[in-house]
């Protein structure tokens, strides 16, 4: 018998049942059989009662009485080895019935573990692909991040030449600021020098006009 079949309660039941039943055969047999071979030896013993001389008679019945007390003492040295066998059988069956019991008991205790390993897979599962899926919006966010961080590159690397152009166009305008500012000054000088030469000329006029004036008189 395998593991599976000895640990199930109904066939230890059915095992226990067929073991009774065996047992009793067996009894039953055992008496049927000695019975018969008694009734077998009562008949020889009428018959050879009236054969027989005395002396006969007295050896025959002491080797039936040998022989029946040896019957007797198989059967009951037979009937204690089955009792023995049923006894021990019974316990093993015992054994094997509390063994089940814990069995069912772990198998139980395993039923629940097992109900609530699934229910922490199924929700771990559950987290996994929310994490999935908002990993995947995060990397869909990165990729526009990059697009744009590097469109903001180029923006700043054209910027950044224009900038030098711009820099570069302040410096020449610059330069010709400070020189338009120099031709200024120059201009400036040249024009206070020009005014104080026409104050001058203005006077020297008025006094060449002062003196035709009096040489007129």
């Amino acid at each position: 018998l395998s593991v599976t079949s000895v640990e199930d309660p109904v066939i230890m039941s059915k095992i226990r049942q067929n073991l009774r039943e065996k047992h009793a055969r067996h009894v039953a047999d055992l008496r049927a059989y000695y019975d018969s071979e008694i009734h077998s030896l009562k008949q020889q013993l009428e018959a050879s009662h009236k054969t027989a001389s005395s002396e006969d008679l007295k050896k025959i019945n002491q080797n039936l009485a040998d022989r029946y007390y040896f019957c007797n003492l198989y059967v009951l040295n037979r009937c204690d080895q089955l009792d023995a066998a049923l006894n021990e059988g019974s316990a093993r069956i015992k054994a094997l019935e509390n063994k089940n019991n814990m069995l069912e008991k772990q198998v139980a205790d395993w039923r629940e573990r097992f109900y609530a390993v699934s229910n922490t897979s199924k929700v771990l599962q559950e987290r996994i692909e929310e994490m999935r899926t908002n990993n995947k919006e995060k990397d869909n966010t990165i990729s526009r991040l990059k697009s744009r961080l590097k469109d903001l590159e180029e923006a700043f690397e054209k910027a950044y030449k224009l900038s030098d152009n711009k820099n570069t166009r302040l410096k020449e305008e610059n330069k010709m600021f400070q020189n338009l500012l120099g031709e200024y000054e120059s201009l400036g000088k040249e024009h206070e020098r020009v005014k104080d030469t026409l104050n001058t000329t203005e006077n020297k006029l008025l006094d060449a006009n002062t003196q035709i004036s009096d040489l007129k008189r």
